[in-house]
């Protein structure tokens, strides 16, 4: 099958364009997916990269060793082909999106499982995944659309259910024009939040369609811009030197939520802002049990919409990371597969 191979940490050249990888037969609990399109994220670059690493032996998207070659793309939309051993064979032909995050419930999050990082992902004609991870999807949209939901959308629907926003909750969303920020304002939207985001000037008109409140410049002095205690809740994956300021502008009692640090990973904490603010600190990684399943039904009634700003074939997979890496689109940037 075609595939693109990952053969180390490094630039782009260590993307490998392949048409002899086999494909991956389904084992106990197991689908075999055809991949028709898997979507670039953050986490694909970062993992080439070695962004991870906070030493030299933890560079995978879940802090162990990454091991080589590996095919990446935690976005994947498709059709079930095959399946393994105690799967119900009447699965073969649904037409499933895959939960990125493997979890058996009940189990340790360490010994969570990433598709794309952990275990081979979608950037190849097929992928094999836990039967209960490939959720089947009723919809019209195409199979580029919904590639772009899995990860980026999951990860803000995580975000959004961890801060337990509801209606009327006014919640601010950094790097909103991204695959992250965008779904979470869609997401906070949808439950009557009142969001502000933040994002260049050129994307504000964008996000104002997708049911932003308000759009403020990402360079604004957010506490002078709001002034303190203003926001339920943040949601965050920039961070960055602006960070303090995020916490400020907080309420007491508010939560603070990130799944990324585009912006910088190492932030000055105040400790007094913290407790004495009564705020929650939210990480957000590992998906809880029905967070997907819930985003499936999101997408089912057309509650959030795809953010589809590009669109390349497999083997254009370098020249479609150096557009997401400019920063200049509003959504997600999707590969065909088959």
């Amino acid at each position: 099958m075609r595939a693109v191979v990952l053969t180390g940490h490094g630039d782009f050249d260590r993307l490998v364009v392949r048409h002899d990888v086999p494909v991956p037969s389904p084992g106990p609990g197991e689908v075999l997916i055809e991949i028709h399109a898997a979507a670039v994220n953050n986490t694909d670059i970062n993992t080439r990269i070695g962004w991870y690493a906070k030493h030299d032996d933890d560079v995978s998207w879940s802090g162990g060793a990454f091991v080589f070659p590996r095919i990446q793309g935690a976005d994947a939309c498709g059709a079930i082909v095959a399946v393994g051993p105690g799967v119900d064979a009447s699965r073969v032909g649904e037409r499933v999106i895959v939960e990125p995050v493997f979890r058996t419930q009940g189990r340790p999050l360490s010994e969570a499982r990433y598709f794309g990082s952990e275990v081979d992902g979608g950037f190849a004609e097929f992928a094999v995944a836990p039967s209960v991870h490939a959720h089947a999807v009723n919809s019209s949209l195409s199979d580029v659309e919904l590639a772009s939901f899995p990860c980026s959308y999951s990860a803000a629907e995580n975000m959004v259910v961890r801060s337990g926003i509801g209606n009327s909750a006014r919640v601010l969303v950094t790097g909103a024009s991204g695959g992250v920020g965008s779904a979470a304002v869609q997401l906070a939207v949808a439950r009557g939040a009142m969001v502000t985001a933040v994002a260049s000037a050129e994307k504000h008109a964008a996000l104002r369609t997708l049911g932003a409140h308000e759009v403020v410049d990402r360079d604004a002095d957010m506490l002078v811009h709001f002034g303190a205690n203003s926001f339920d809740a943040v949601l965050d994956v920039v961070g960055g030197p602006s960070w303090p300021a995020l916490l400020e502008i907080l309420k007491p009692g508010g939560r603070y939520a990130t799944c990324g640090a585009i912006g910088g990973s190492t932030v000055p904490l105040d400790l007094r802002t913290l407790y004495l603010k009564d705020i929650s600190l939210l990480g957000c990684t590992v998906l809880d049990d029905g967070v997907f399943a819930g985003l499936v039904r999101f997408i089912e009634r057309g509650d959030v919409h795809p953010i589809v700003s590009g669109v390349f074939d497999l083997a254009d997979i370098a020249q479609a990371q150096k557009l997401f890496l400019t920063k200049q689109h509003v959504g997600k940037i999707v590969l065909t597969v088959s």
